[in-house]
């Protein structure tokens, strides 16, 4: 008898002698699904977007709420001054990005050398842990999401999603990205003798201008 042979005789002998039937396993897997919400965590709040910013805040996620789509030129003035950065930025290629007036910003589609901030669009927002989902693409660099310091992301209210396996059923509705990326919080470690490192692995702050509106 060999070691492995050995091995599994004595996991098989500390087994119970008798097993559910595999219809049982099957059906039980079954009634977990057919009803989902008893086992999924509840949301922190009864909307969705109000779970949203509760989550995303309680884990560094900062967040300015705009009416619109054209008001988010204002919400990234806002930002930039207030973390005292120039009026400048890298700009996601994305037609719903670049046709807004950026007038008094200077933009451009590709990261410069030690720019600090990237503004992108995140495709949904999870309710149940303050992530974001972002897809890569033709108009979407992923490297945007990587490497400045400051990220700051564009999302709908109508695109947050309640757990993150809605975002599962919205993706297994569309052509699969070359990458997919779940972002949740600011970029942090505390791998080196205990202590945070903020920015250890990407941004170190990350910045979400929630757009009420649907358009």
């Amino acid at each position: 008898m060999t070691a492995r042979d050995r091995i599994l005789s004595a996991i098989r002998a500390a087994l119970p002698q008798e097993h559910p039937a595999p219809d049982a396993i099957a059906a039980e897997a079954m009634a977990l699904l057919a009803d989902p919400d008893t086992s999924r965590p509840r949301l922190v709040a009864e909307g969705l977007v109000d779970a949203f910013i509760l989550k995303a805040e309680a884990i560094g996620t900062t967040i300015d709420r705009v009416g619109g789509t054209e008001a988010v030129p204002d919400a990234v003035r806002r930002y930039l001054s207030g973390y005292g950065l120039s009026l400048s930025l890298a700009l996601e290629p994305t037609p719903a990005l670049t046709s807004l007036d950026w007038t008094g910003l200077d933009t451009g589609t590709t990261l410069a050398p030690d720019q600090p901030v990237a503004l992108g669009k995140a495709l949904w927002g999870i309710a149940e842990s303050g992530s974001m989902i972002v897809h890569s693409g033709a108009d979407t660099p992923i490297l945007l999401s990587f490497l400045p310091l400051h990220h700051i992301l564009v999302l709908r209210e109508s695109d947050v999603l309640s757990h993150l396996e809605d975002y599962a059923a919205q993706l297994a509705a569309r052509p699969h990205p070359r990458n997919a990326i779940v972002i949740t919080g600011p970029s942090g470690t505390t791998d080196i003798e205990g202590s945070y490192v903020r920015g250890a692995h990407g941004p170190g702050f990350l910045h979400v201008i929630l757009v009420a509106s649907a358009d």
